[in-house]
């Protein structure tokens, strides 16, 4: 992968987790078992499902 997509991964992610991070219950955000079942939480229900349909539709187009 070039660096410039590269970067443009990096401004991405760092875009989605100020996303998250807003959308996220900031009372238990207090220690880090909190901090971590909030990403884990989040990366299922939000990110995951967006990466398997990118997934789903690279096999498709393969056909």
């Amino acid at each position: 992968m070039n660096q410039e997509k590269q970067e443009r991964i990096k401004a991405c992610l760092q875009e989605l987790s100020t996303l998250l991070y807003e959308e996220a219950d900031k009372s238990k955000l207090t220690d880090l078992e909190g901090i971590e079942k909030t990403v884990r939480s989040q990366v299922l229900e939000i990110v995951s499902p967006e990466i398997a349909l990118f997934l789903s539709n690279k096999k498709q187009e393969q056909k």
